[in-house]
């Protein structure tokens, strides 16, 4: 598979990640990453995010997934496999 072939993958990201920006900052650099899907916070505290692009930039999103912006406290990120996914846009589910 090339680096531009289009992949998905899902991510839980634990720790303080919810009222504090996170998911604005991840539709924010999936746009700038050219990646579409979706993120959104869950009942347990944790933020999953679900996404489509080329492979070279999924891995990069991966990487600062595991950053977060400056007011979150990134603890761990679970990967997981997604089979649909949006891939038209990046969205901010409730």
């Amino acid at each position: 598979m090339s680096d531009s072939t289009p992949t998905a993958s899902g991510w839980r990201i634990h720790g303080r990640v919810q009222g504090v920006g996170f998911r604005w900052w991840t539709r924010k650099t999936a746009e700038g990453l050219g990646i579409t899907g979706s993120v959104r916070n869950l009942p347990d505290g944790t933020v999953e995010v679900r996404a489509a692009g080329p492979e070279e930039a999924l891995r990069e999103f991966a990487r600062r997934l595991h950053e977060g912006p400056r007011s979150a406290r990134v603890r761990g990120v679970e990967s997981f496999s997604v089979a649909d996914i949006r891939r038209d846009s990046f969205s901010i589910e409730p």
